[in-house]
C-alpha cells in the first residue's frame, strides 16, 4: 500500500546483518567484522546503479522485461569492472 515503506523494507540489508552477526559468533574478531562492513559497501556501489537505471527506462516506456535486463546487464558490467579496478588497486577480493 505504500512505496515507500516498502522501499524501505526492501532495502534493509537483513543478509548483510546476519552475515556479520554469524562472522562475530564464529570468530569473535571485530576486525573481520569492520572489514566484512566497509567490502559490503563497496560493493553495494555498483549495485545502485541498477536502482537509478531501472526507473529511467521504465519511465522512456521501455517495457518491463527488457528494462529489468538492461539494468541487469549493465549492472553485471559495472561489478565486473568494479572487481578489476580493485583487484588492481590491491583491494582483496
Amino acid at each position: 500500500r505504500s512505496s515507500l515503506f516498502a522501499a524501505v523494507l526492501a532495502s534493509l540489508p537483513l543478509t548483510s546483518i546476519l552475515a556479520m552477526a554469524w562472522l562475530y559468533i564464529e570468530t569473535r574478531n571485530t576486525e573481520k567484522v569492520a572489514s566484512l562492513s566497509v567490502g559490503i559497501f563497496w560493493a553495494v556501489l555498483p549495485s545502485l546503479l541498477f536502482f537509478i537505471v531501472l526507473p529511467l527506462l521504465l519511465r522512456s516506456g521501455m517495457r518491463f522485461s527488457w528494462a529489468m535486463l538492461c539494468s541487469a546487464t549493465l549492472m553485471f558490467i559495472a561489478y565486473s569492472g568494479y572487481v578489476i579496478l580493485g583487484r588492481k588497486l590491491g583491494m582483496p577480493l
